[in-house]
């Protein structure tokens, strides 16, 4: 819709989670580091943490597309108890065929088999696990029993939890000690800062041959102040200005045109952006938003 209008090549701030598109910020760099180290080391749990939108899938995404020959990949996304059983989806993330009787038990043996077949090829596993807070500790215990298939000598399975805080409070249970004694790595996103908001912004917008000065300073540093610098509502805030932008013939996006988009979404309760007043406005910016700006403008410099 707006595309042309901005002279871009696509929309450069999708929802939709592409390891492409990843950041390299601070944060998400250790993220990938940690990751790869773990993996590299040969850790048989490994555990990336993170709130709502910070970037977790798409960091899976960028290692389950630049995993080395020597490994076989596979995501499990969003398990549920209501969605089935954690072994199905294990079987179907893998591309495990199993005949006749799928219960657990010849599900588990289906899994140990692959295991072993890959092993003898010279490959490892990985199994990565998105949105593990869904897991119940059950689903966590069945994984750490699927794990006893590794020994001193051999390591056939890695395990990878990805998941909002709530997953490390499940993790906390007693009953759970065993599984989180098996943890070599963990890594948890924070959020962006002002100054990282500013070259996502920027970064997102290079991909598709956008302008660096399309949001100017002050409209990133409103843009940290709405969403607190997580990269999932940047991109919903960034993407519905430019809606704004479009429909006011306005060559670059003001600050007044993020706060339009951010009082929109609060007043009918369909937003997780900061709530502000009616009457905020450029002129009248919050210490906040200077602090914010003074950030960016800093690590410019």
């Amino acid at each position: 819709m707006y595309e042309a209008f901005y002279n871009l090549r696509g929309r450069p701030f999708s929802l939709l989670p592409d390891g492409d598109t990843l950041f390299p910020s601070k944060r998400h760099k250790r993220a990938m580091a940690i990751l790869d180290y773990g993996v590299a080391s040969h850790a048989g749990f490994i555990v990336i943490s993170g709130e709502i939108g910070a970037g977790k899938t798409t960091i899976a995404r960028h290692f389950l597309k630049t995993a080395g020959s020597d490994l076989t990949v596979g995501i499990v996304t969003n398990p549920s108890v209501s969605a089935g059983r954690l072994f199905d989806w294990i079987t179907f993330a893998f591309g495990i065929r199993v005949a006749g009787d799928r219960k657990d038990t010849a599900l588990y043996g289906a899994i140990v088999d692959f295991l072993v077949e890959k092993y003898g090829q010279g490959k490892r596993v990985v199994l990565i696990v998105d949105e593990a807070q869904n897991l119940t500790p059950k689903m966590l215990e069945d994984l750490r029993m699927l794990s006893n298939v590794n020994n001193e000598q051999d390591l056939l399975l890695q395990i990878v939890l990805v998941g909002q805080p709530e997953m490390l409070e499940t993790l906390r249970k007693p009953e759970l000690r065993q599984l989180v004694q098996r943890i070599v790595v963990h890594c948890h996103l924070d959020s962006l800062t002002p100054s990282e908001t500013a070259a996502y912004i920027r970064y997102r917008l290079s991909l598709v041959g956008g302008q660096e000065k399309l949001f100017g300073d002050e409209a990133c540093a409103a843009i940290h102040y709405f969403t607190g610098g997580v990269p999932r509502l940047i991109n919903l805030l960034c993407d519905q200005a430019l809606v704004y932008g479009f429909s006011e013939d306005l060559s670059v996006i003001p600050l007044p045109i993020v706060a339009d988009v951010a009082m929109d979404r609060n007043e009918f309760g369909l937003s997780s952006f900061r709530q502000v007043s009616k009457s905020f406005s450029s002129e009248d910016l919050t210490r906040d938003i200077q602090d914010a700006l003074s950030d960016i403008r800093k690590n410019a410099a």
